[in-house]
């Protein structure tokens, strides 16, 4: 079977080597140097499991910038292209989505289109109406960036949205590609689907933000923290998982997923989701405000990254952090290897480890790594346990 995917991010490409070891994969990207590398079989994201599988296993998967040849012959169309959120219209940016969509209809009629990328609860349906209910479905992704084909691999759930058939052919795929053995599965309508993404990762955004309230609140009166989130973890409805402090939920998933959520919700009774998206703006300025107390001159941001094996700082919560601490008239340097650009909003990014040590009189860092060992006594950080 030929399988198109449109997109080589985390979501699009760890679908596209998951699904080629039993498949025929085209994955396409506006990307010329995203393709080259996966042509290559080079990872162009930072993925231990991707690296690996790419490198050393036996896939059936190439890559391009030709739509046309993506599509033809193709009997499933993923579409994993990025869907931000938009400030402006206080939704999703779904435009990528639905080009790729008209386009599949028009150049690959047969084929069932199924949507990956996270869009607005109902969104699926309208683009049913326009192109058949038999012709779109959705399915979403629960992918951590930097083990995102891990989760693929060994899947938490299986969740499709569409009329049963379809729903249950794609699962199919999902689920002969995956290493773990008796993988949940939920047939659901699109809209559900939908909806289920949302709301995981709005939860998820709900219990970060509870225990970096909890963090703040031992911070500030000067408690231990870590002890009061073990006895609290330690309650079995509770676990200790999802439970390390940090500077703020942020990434590229959770900060929109939650902003679209209170958009969905702007014309019915709700506190909650809007109360976890003012939690963590909070949880910015108090973090902030430590700092500033310090009375620096120069402040360190260690990584621009929200997780440990990860390259993508789009809306990371040290960010917010960052342009508080400026906002004091404070100077603001990085270190971010993985930035080619010699400044990040006005302030500059050191690729010299040994100088970014020595420069900054405080140092943050969302969480703790070996390479400052040395400089400890420089280090703020909220990583009470050592994990994502």
């Amino acid at each position: 079977m030929k399988i198109a995917i449109f997109g080589i991010g985390y979501v699009g490409l760890s679908n596209a080597i998951l699904l080629a070891q039993h498949n025929s994969v085209v994955a396409c990207d506006l990307s010329a140097e995203r393709v080259a590398d996966v042509q290559a079989r080079r990872s162009p994201l930072v993925d231990a499991e991707i690296e690996s599988y790419l490198a050393d296993h036996d896939l059936d998967l190439r890559a391009t910038t030709d739509a046309a040849d993506a599509l033809d012959g193709a009997e499933f169309v993923i579409v994993a292209t990025p869907t931000s959120y938009d400030p402006r219209t206080d939704a999703f940016d779904t435009s990528s989505v639905d080009q790729v969509v008209a386009m599949a209809r028009k150049m690959a009629p047969e084929a069932t289109i199924v949507i990956k990328s996270t869009v607005p609860v109902g969104h699926t349906a309208l683009l049913q109406v326009e192109h058949g209910e038999e012709a779109v479905l959705f399915s979403p992704e629960f992918l951590r960036e930097g083990r995102a084909l891990y989760d693929n691999l060994h899947p938490s759930r299986v969740v499709v949205g569409a009329t049963p058939a379809k729903a249950r052919q794609f699962a199919d795929l999902l689920v002969q590609g995956a290493l773990k053995k008796d993988v949940a599965v939920l047939l659901t309508g699109s809209t559900e689907a939908e909806a289920i993404k949302l709301f995981s990762n709005t939860y998820l955004a709900m219990r970060v933000a509870f225990f970096n309230e909890l963090d703040s609140y031992a911070m500030l009166n000067q408690i231990d923290s870590r002890q009061i989130i073990q006895g609290v973890s330690l309650d079995p409805r509770i676990g200790d998982h999802y439970n390390n402090p940090s500077f703020g939920y942020g990434g590229y998933c959770l900060p929109k997923d939650t902003r679209q959520l209170l958009a969905n919700y702007s014309e019915v009774p709700q506190n909650l989701i809007r109360a976890i998206v003012d939690a963590n703006a909070t949880r910015k300025t108090v973090i902030a405000e430590q700092i500033v107390a310090l009375k620096p001159r120069c402040v360190g941001i260690y990584r621009l990254t929200m997780k440990t094996d990860s390259d993508n700082f789009r809306d990371s919560s040290v960010q917010g952090v960052m342009k508080r601490i400026k906002a004091k008239g404070i100077e603001v340097i990085v270190y971010e290897p993985t930035l080619e650009a010699d400044h990040f909003f006005h302030s500059e990014n050191y690729r010299d480890l040994a100088k970014f040590k020595a420069r900054a009189d405080v140092i943050l860092s969302n969480r703790n790594d070996d390479a400052l060992a040395d400089v400890a006594d420089k280090i703020f950080t909220r990583d009470l346990f050592e994990m994502d």
